[in-house]
């Protein structure tokens, strides 16, 4: 899988505060979101952007929508 070459650490910070405010570990939305943990940090910290199935998964899990983390992403750039 190919690296994107501009992380977007907008999405990655928009994760992460939605996360905490659910009081839920990064343990806990890995697996919800079948992903791994190394990745969520990752996706969280800017570093790499997820895949739009990964995206699809995380909202899910998160219990929102792709266009309320999108929102959520536009407060953090």
């Amino acid at each position: 899988m190919r690296r994107a070459a501009k992380p977007q650490p907008a999405l990655g910070a928009a994760i992460r505060a939605l996360r905490i405010k659910r009081k839920i570990t990064q343990e806990m939305l890995a697996q919800e979101a079948e992903i791994t943990v190394g990745h969520l940090s990752m996706i969280e910290r800017g570093h790499a952007n997820p895949s739009w199935g990964a995206v699809v998964d995380i909202s899910r899990a998160l219990d929102t929508s792709i266009a309320e983390l999108a929102k959520r992403s536009e407060k953090h750039r």
